[in-house]
């Protein structure tokens, strides 16, 4: 032990009196290294004059935050570079300063200066950043700085930055809330923002920080229905929360009629008379006179209009937003309708369908009949846990009725086989309170559960002595047979609860089982020593009834059981025994209860009411945490109750300025005036149309308005019918606007020099406008349309009118579509327009060689590709097995990836399959049946194979849109007996398809991808693996890439874009000195990246 102090100084570890010195963090190289030569490469790294060095170091320091180390001694090396003049240093910079300015904020203070300049920097990524920075600086002196910046940023041009300010408004809320009449009004002026970028921030900060302040949301309440279905996700999720709320302070109840309807026909049914009924029906027509019909508010038919296409989303919580909406607001009638997207809901993982069922449960007791058609969903796997299993024998109870409840009852004779012993018994549980709530099925129940007492396994045996404990009390004349059954199981059940079950049962129903009441209290009297306490009170009130109905054969046993509790070791026993001599064995002493002892003991008990533990949750609003616990959670904001009468409709009502209704008319006026008429046609005619024009279009809207206020209270089957008339309408004028165009254009073709062009471009732009707010963003193109609107809104400092007038002016500056040179062809605009018949173009001066190889290489009509997408691809390309020969019962299935484009669907990655018959029978009807897919995934089956002969094989296609994921697919291969539940996963590198480009233009989108969508590592290239065959066959097989010209030796690049999103993936390789090399991937699929460039090492390294 001395000398261990001497080399804890030689190794420079000791501080004082030999001790040696440990490393905080673990990976810093063990017990003796010291903590200030830690990270100092990288404080070398950030003090260098030269910026790859700084970008470098930053990359490996915010790496190590997002692995969960340490890196708060680096805070004062980093803050420096906060100035630096190279962008995506400085961004990379503020990603670190916002983990780590509250931890540091003495520091971060000394920089503010350099805060407040980033907050007025042109890049609006560096302007957010510094007010991200600025508020996560937690000290209240500098309250009255964030509160400039937030008042700033709120009214800044890019609604990046107003995003931002809106996060920014809960943090300095919970730092100072004196300022609050202040944060009030930069939300009110953010509520009054119209981009869907800024919407769900705002509505958020709304929450934390005045949710009683409604009068904010009136008059944006209509503006936040129309952007919710383009709001980001949880965007979606917090204003949905929000406007359930208002819509219960705002709206009546749409169920309110029929509830108070039922109220009065459960009262008749009950207290009525026939007397009462002759006096109550004149003051009945009076009441039913005074009760207006009711018609639902045109804004809270908008809410439920506008949330409804939500149920399709792919987030599980959006989903969940609008069926609680739904539940909550929606007449009965339509409530149906969130039934299917919540059993959609339950395919996901099993956190969420967690989630689901608990809501489903309480919703499942009011609205049975919902989820009725979907019973076969709530079905238990045997992969499920058990958490899952419980909460699915609670719904399948809850939607139990006459009609379903054989079916059910054989799934739960299944469920009781299972190992798992707490769904053993809650299942049997289920089977109780079906019997209890369905009375022909009671004696079923009954059977079955006694049946269950004879079962192996003592925990069956013991749920099912409590339950039947429960029936019997329902009818316990009848069934004395069980109770004798169950007295005979005394020996053998040694569970206490169960136990003390059929003492009680006995004792309650002694006089049923005279003979061997007695018997059975002899018996427990014998081991009353070792019983458990439960047991030991039941032994006590059975020898306490038997004393009071057949004293002769039990009063000794009664003294003796009373006896041994009297010195019992339990406190309640002995009082219990004490309290029970008194009052059933008389003496001088006692008191008049000794009279009462029979009433006392034997007196007539209710039978328990079996209910579910749901019954009374939907108080607490769905979807929340509080209701998911049963317990009100801090934050929670109960639901208001419907109001009596309706508040003012008119408070959301926006006021336009006359001013801009004047100038919008006018413009109109002047856009009709020009194309269609000349000058030769006198001034009558022009002036006419011109102005019965915009009054019918005026007239149009209003009637539209009109009649949807009058329809609001019908169903929204109506409104689809009423809008795809109007719709057909439109058209019909459309087409009778078609050939007066044409006379136009023929007419502008013989004189190149008239005036009239440019407004008949601008009417076509009108009419494009139209054609694009018909038709609802659905599907794939919606979505792409979208999110490349939100990049583009979030990276312009312009607002969105600005961006819509610059493409106006774009588009007049091009001449008509008809009359353009094959030069001025946009791929862009083949959407909005009709195609035009096929003209003989020569294909060099339409696009260029380098789209035409492109288009050449995705035509599927190609004579090149034809015959060889039939051909099986096995051998050429690495194979994986779906279905081994022993589990198919000799059916064996492999499949591929082709890498060749599905036929119908570009979107999809073709997947060979190839089916071989190992059997000596033959297989019919091989197909795909019930794919379940996650959400967003899509799968093509293939056709059905009809026959497959004994020892054949059979080569087919499908397709499946992996929506630029790993995650696997799963769906069945059946065959006419059997069912094989199987899964395709995919390599990522399968996700792509080869783009082909040249140098120039590889470099080019390679310098607009890069910092964090740029992925470098470090290799060391195998002997085998040096050469350029070698090389390019390694990465090919790695991925789907298409090789891309290179002017370097010692240089490979490879380009592919995904499947789904188009989006490109750019890989190149650089050898350096010997076998070192460096891959580098480009994509802004980080995921994708991150994930290729492993499986690129890890092919170049075999």
């Amino acid at each position: 032990m001395a000398a261990s102090p001497a080399y804890g100084e030689e190794k420079g570890g000791s501080s004082s009196l030999g001790e040696p010195e440990y490393g905080h963090d673990p990976a810093s190289g063990g017990i003796f290294s010291s903590d200030y030569k830690r990270h100092d490469d990288l404080k070398e790294m950030l003090d260098s004059n030269k910026d790859s060095l700084k970008l470098e170091a930053m990359k490996r320091i915010v790496a190590m935050i997002a692995r969960g180390k340490n890196a708060s001694d680096l805070f004062p090396a980093v803050v420096k570079n906060v100035a630096c003049k190279n962008i995506e240093v400085k961004k990379l910079v503020y990603v670190y300063l916002v983990r780590y300015a509250e931890e540091q904020q003495d520091l971060a203070l000394l920089s503010i200066s350099t805060f407040q300049r980033g907050l007025k920097d042109p890049n609006q990524l560096i302007r957010a950043s510094a007010l991200r920075v600025l508020s996560s600086i937690r000290v209240p002196i500098i309250v009255p700085i964030m509160m400039l910046a937030i008042k700033e940023a709120a009214s800044d041009m890019s609604p990046y930055v107003r995003k931002t300010a809106a996060h920014a408004i809960p943090k300095l809320y919970s730092l100072d809330s004196d300022q609050k009449d202040q944060l009030i009004e930069v939300i009110e002026k953010l509520l009054a923002d119209k981009t869907t970028l800024v919407a769900g921030s705002v509505v958020m900060a709304f929450e934390e920080v005045c949710p009683e302040r409604i009068d904010l949301i009136h008059k944006n309440y209509r503006k936040l229905c129309n952007l919710l279905i383009d709001v980001e996700e949880w965007g979606q999720v917090v204003i949905i929360n929000m406007l359930t709320r208002y819509a219960r302070t705002q709206f009546l109840s749409p169920n309110q009629n029929q509830e108070s309807l039922l109220e009065e026909s459960t009262e008749k049914a009950f207290y009525g008379s026939e007397e009462e009924d002759a006096k109550d029906a004149k003051a009945e027509a009076a009441s039913m006179a005074k009760r207006k019909p009711y018609v639902m508010d045109p804004d809270h038919r908008l809410l439920l209009r506008n949330t409804k296409p939500l149920l399709q989303s792919r987030n599980a919580a959006v989903v969940m937003a609008v069926a609680q909406l739904y539940f909550h607001l929606a007449p009965k009638a339509e409530v149906g309708v969130i039934a299917k997207a919540l059993v959609r809901l339950l395919r996901s993982h099993s956190e969420v369908q967690y989630v689901v069922l608990q809501n489903v449960a309480t919703m499942s007791i009011k609205r049975r009949g919902m989820f009725e058609p979907y019973l076969k969903s709530f079905y238990i796997r045997s992969t499920d846990p058990t958490q899952i299993k419980i909460l699915k024998l609670e719904v399948l109870t809850n939607l139990a009725n006459e009609t379903n409840i054989s079916t059910i009852l054989r799934e739960f004779q299944t469920y009781i086989r299972s190992m798992d012993k707490d769904f053993v018994a809650a299942t049997i549980q289920a089977i109780g309170r079906c019997a209890t709530n369905i009375g022909k099925v009671r004696d079923t129940c009954l059977n079955g559960l006694v049946q269950l007492l004879s079962n192996r396994d003592e925990l069956v045996v013991a749920e099912s002595v409590v339950v039947i404990k429960k029936l019997l009390q329902m009818q316990p004349a009848q069934h004395s047979e069980i109770i004798k059954h169950m007295a005979k199981l005394t020996d053998n059940i040694q569970v206490p609860m169960a136990r003390a079950s059929i003492l009680w049962l006995i004792g309650e129903y002694c006089e049923h089982v005279p003979k061997i009441a007695p018997d059975v209290l002899r018996k427990m009297a014998k081991s009353f020593t070792n019983e458990e306490d439960i047991v030991k009170l039941q032994v006590i009130n059975l020898a306490a009834k038997l004393y009071l109905t057949n004293s002769k054969q039990s009063k000794l046993l009664t003294q003796y059981v009373l006896n041994l509790a009297k010195y019992d070791q339990n406190y309640d026993i002995r009082d219990r025994a004490r309290f029970i001599r008194q009052l059933i064995v008389p003496t001088e002493k006692s008191g008049a209860l000794n009279k009462y002892a029979k009433k006392l003991f034997l007196a007539q008990k209710p039978a328990p009411i079996l209910e579910s533990s749901f019954k009374d949750r939907d108080h607490f609003q769905l979807g929340s945490l509080s209701h998911l616990l049963n317990a009100k959670a801090v934050g929670y904001q109960e639901l208001p109750d419907w109001p009596d009468e309706a508040p003012d409709p008119s408070v959301r009502n926006v006021e336009v300025p006359e001013w801009t209704k004047c100038t919008s008319r006018e413009k109109r006026k002047e856009k009709v005036e020009k194309p269609f008429y000349s000058d030769s046609e006198g001034e009558s005619g022009p002036t006419e149309s011109a102005d019965s024009e915009p009054e019918s279009v005026s007239e149009e809207s209003s009637s539209s308005s009109s009649s949807s206020n009058s329809s609001s209270g019908s169903e929204e089957e109506e409104e689809e019918e009423e809008e795809g008339s109007g719709e057909q309408s439109e058209d019909k004028e459309e087409e009778e606007k078609r050939p007066k165009r044409k006379e136009k254009e023929s007419s502008q073709k013989a004189a190149p020099g008239s005036v009239g062009s440019p407004s008949e471009e601008e009417e076509e732009e009108e009419e494009g406008a139209k054609k694009a707010k018909k038709k609802p963003p659905q599907g794939r193109k919606g979505r792409a349309e979208t999110s490349s609107e939100e990049a583009s809104a979030s990276e312009s400092s312009s607002s969105g009118s600005d961006s819509g007038s610059e493409a106006e002016a774009k588009r007049r500056k091009a001449p008509p579509s008809n009359r353009a040179g094959p030069k001025e062809i946009s791929l862009l605009d083949l959407d909005d327009f009709t195609p035009a018949p096929p003209q003989p173009i020569p294909s060099s001066s339409v696009v260029s060689t380098s789209l035409v190889t492109d288009l050449e290489g995705l035509t599927l009509t190609d004579t090149s590709l034809a015959p060889t997408l039939l051909s099986p691809a096995f051998g050429a390309v690495r194979t994986y097995e779906l279905l081994h020969r022993m589990a198919g019962e000799g059916l064996s299935v492999e499949y591929c990836f082709s890498r060749r484009p599905f036929p119908g669907d570009p979107h999809m990655v073709a997947v060979q399959i190839q089916i071989s018959n190992n059997t000596d029978a033959e297989v019919k009807n091989l197909r795909v049946s019930e794919p379940k897919p996650l959400s967003g995934m899509r799968i093509q089956e293939f056709p059905e194979i009809e026959h497959l002969a004994p020892g054949d094989t059979a080569s087919v296609v499908m397709g499946i849109d992996f929506c630029d994921s790993t995650q696997a697919a799963n769906f069945q291969l059946c065959t006419h007996t059997r069912h094989f539940y199987v899964s395709i996963q995919p390599p990522v590198g399968e996700l792509m398809a080869p783009v082909f480009m040249s140098e120039n233009e590889f470099k080019k989108e390679q310098g607009k991808l890069t910092g964090m969508s740029e992925i470098t590592e470090k290799l060391t290239l195998p002997e085998k693996c040096q050469s350029d065959h070698a090389i390019v066959q390694q990465v090919t097989s790695a991925a789907n890439v298409g090789r891309v010209p290179c002017g370097a030796n010692n240089e490979y690049r490879f380009a592919a874009k995904t499947v789904t999103s188009g989006s490109l993936v750019l890989i190149t390789l650089e050898q350096r000195e010997g076998a070192a090399a460096q891959l580098t991937v480009n994509s802004e699929k980080m995921v994708i990246g991150t994930m290729l460039v492993k499986d690129i090492i890890q092919a170049l390294a075999q």
